[in-house]
């Protein structure tokens, strides 16, 4: 394959070009339809009369159906943009790029999703399929999967499809509750994710920042107790990546905290501990849910996070757990990689 699209680089770029273009239209329509023209102009910042031409192409292909309602995607259009995604992933180089994150960052697997989610939506959903496919492909039977809350995670149980394939199926929440949205609850998500998978759910109605009388107490209640007992028997955790100064944030925590972490150069947050780059710990608060020492005992551990801003967040958490598997967008993936180039940390 890298044989090939260096040869065709040589001899026929504008191949490339073309190829690169009709893959970006037709996945922006998949995305979005049914989506008329200009709109679709819009997104891609592309001229109407190019999108005019492109799309009588690819309706000339069976790839699209044009209705007044908008452009869809048919079926045979979706087959195309699952084939050429490995194709599309070597011309942009990242089956050499995952390699080198996978060997920086010493863990265990890395998918890096072409693109820039903060510049595109699309990469963000991308990177939440992604993710969602992989929970699919190393999800046993009688397996209990742990979800965190988030943004990330949020957009993952929406890209996830509906397979009923495993039996005994337990999503739990692997932290209390965060913040105020319903959507980016762990709860919710865990629910979610059960109901696509055909499993069931256990949900912990407890807040994440509580504080230690509260969760002294709270760790008496027998509900409370059964769910942290199955949290922490899971096989498999999936979590978001966070800045540290974002969390902090998000959490509450007080103005002199915040300072604090600040000042200590920490750059992520993970199960109520904050990480310098080097994996150290620089402050420990109380929370509910999965313990960092738990987390360091599950077999199978997928970390999602993308964006130029993650990548420090990203390196200090891979410093946790050397069979992590990673999920990216590729500016998180560059960032990493320019971070390392310059010896900063």
């Amino acid at each position: 394959m890298k044989d090939l699209i260096e040869l065709q680089k040589k001899i026929a770029p504008e191949i490339i070009d073309i190829l690169d273009k009709r893959y970006s239209i037709l996945r922006n329509i998949y995305y979005n339809q049914p989506i008329g023209r200009r709109a679709l102009a819009n997104s891609l910042d592309l001229g109407e009369r190019v999108i005019r031409t492109e799309v009588g192409v690819l309706k000339e292909q069976g790839l699209l159906d044009i209705e007044t309602n908008g452009m869809n995607v048919t079926e045979e259009g979706k087959t195309v943009i699952e084939e050429l995604k490995d194709y599309i992933h070597g011309l942009k180089g990242l089956n050499s790029l995952e390699k080198k994150i996978k060997e920086m960052l010493n863990i265990d697997k890395v998918y890096i999703v072409p693109g820039d989610l903060e510049e595109d939506i699309l990469t963000f959903r991308d990177m939440g399929k992604t993710a969602s496919n992989l929970i699919k492909q190393v999800t046993k039977d009688g397996y209990i999967v742990g979800i965190t809350g988030g943004t990330t995670m949020a957009q993952m149980a929406e890209e996830m499809t509906f397979e009923k394939t495993k039996k005994d199926i337990t999503v739990v929440p692997a932290r209390g509750g965060l913040g105020k949205e319903l959507e980016t609850q762990s709860n919710n998500i865990a629910a979610k994710i059960a109901k696509k998978l055909g499993g069931n759910y256990r949900l912990l109605q407890v807040p994440d920042n509580v504080g230690i009388e509260a969760l002294k107490a709270l760790m008496t209640v027998n509900e409370v107790k059964e769910v942290l007992e199955i949290i922490q028997n899971m096989n498999i955790l999936v979590f978001g990546i966070g800045r540290a100064d974002v969390m902090a944030e998000r959490r509450e925590l007080q103005q002199d905290k915040i300072k604090e972490i600040k000042r200590s150069g920490a750059v992520a947050e993970a199960f109520g501990h904050y990480f310098n780059t080097n994996g150290d710990i620089v402050l420990e608060t109380s929370t509910i849910g999965l313990s960092l020492e738990d987390f360091k005992k599950i077999g199978t551990v997928i970390g999602v996070a993308g964006g130029k801003d993650k990548a420090e967040a990203i390196i200090a958490v891979c410093k946790l757990h050397k069979n992590l598997t990673l999920v990216i967008d590729e500016a998180a993936a560059r960032k990493i990689l320019t971070l390392y180039k310059n010896a900063t940390i």
